[in-house]
């Protein structure tokens, strides 16, 4: 049955591999090119506060603006082509060709042909994730050294440790359930990039309940020092220590600011703290990366599992 599997399906594990490599050759390429860069032009003490790291930061961003376009869009364009082109031809194309009678009137019963199936293609998506993640977690630094910012980016964080596995795996089971329930390929591929999106965006509103949010008060400012913290939400506090939305009757006056000057704002904070307020900031600290890390890949596991396991269901209830 491995045997199978693998001439059924080594177009779709070819053309990822593919893509993976050509991927993280882009990825190599770039890392290799902006280290040059940065020799070249970074001056002494860069990383650092100097104004001149800053210049350079800025440059290489615009230097590798199209790779950094390709990368942003990778945390979900990368799980719905899993889904669609992995898991929602596996039953799909079966039934909508009519192959699944005779695969399934051989010797091998057909709870068999499913195990199979789902555990080597998913071991092999799981692999192509953490692949993936491997490679991402060595380009960045390239870009980001003295600047961690991968818990704070929703972004990133799905795209390092072992979150894309758990997105690869989920999307490649939803593709798997949407083809036994609508036994046509191209309706299931629809169905697993619009459940990949809303799946992501559901997720990504839950990551601030993974924890309690930590809390600080700040005189003075209302920034965190910490650039890589996942802000949960903010409120003031009140002199008698009473926490606010929006302070009314403080003898602040608040200007609004035009274009992209913070001037007016600035200046009503200012008063704000001189009377005695303080900005209360809940937030998760970045080190939080790895619980949140895994308490996503088993929430994607266990949703993977049940959908999985509905897919064999349905299946095996409806084999004709």
């Amino acid at each position: 049955m491995i045997w199978v599997t693998w001439r059924q399906h080594r177009a779709q594990i070819l053309l990822t591999a593919g893509l993976l490599a050509l991927l993280g050759a882009l990825l190599l390429g770039s890392a290799l090119e902006a280290r040059g860069y940065v020799a070249e032009h970074a001056p002494p003490g860069c990383p650092g506060p100097a104004p001149a790291c800053g210049e350079v930061a800025v440059a290489l961003a615009l230097r590798y603006d199209a790779v950094y376009s390709v990368f942003g869009w990778m945390p979900l364009v990368a799980p719905a082509l899993i889904g669609a082109f992995w898991g929602a031809p596996l039953l799909g194309r079966e039934f909508e060709r009519g192959t699944h009678r005779l695969a399934w009137t051989q010797s091998v019963p057909v709870w068999r042909w499913l195990a199979v199936k789902l555990s080597v293609l998913g071991g092999a998506v799981v692999a192509g994730g953490l692949l993936l993640s491997l490679m991402v977690s060595l380009w960045r630094p390239v870009f980001r050294e003295g600047v961690d910012s991968t818990f704070g980016n929703l972004g990133v964080f799905n795209m390092v440790g072992v979150a894309p596995a758990a997105w690869w795996l989920y999307a490649f089971a939803l593709g798997t359930l949407a083809g036994a329930l609508f036994r046509r390929t191209l309706p299931a591929m629809a169905l697993v990039v619009a459940g990949v999106a809303v799946t992501m965006f559901v997720l990504f509103r839950l990551s601030d309940h993974y924890a309690e949010p930590a809390r600080a008060e700040l005189s003075g400012t209302v920034l965190l020092d910490d650039q890589d913290a996942r802000l949960v939400r903010a409120a003031w506090v009140e002199p008698s220590g009473r926490e606010v939305a929006e302070p009314s009757g403080t003898g602040c006056p608040r200007r609004v600011d035009a274009g992209q000057s913070d001037r007016n704002a600035e200046a009503w904070r200012a008063c704000l703290f001189g009377k005695g307020y303080r900005y209360a900031v809940y937030y998760h600290p970045p080190s939080r990366f790895w619980r949140f890390q895994w308490t996503e890949a088993g929430i994607l596991t266990l949703a993977s599992a049940a959908l999985g396991g509905l897919a064999v269901r349905r299946t095996l209830r409806r084999p004709g």
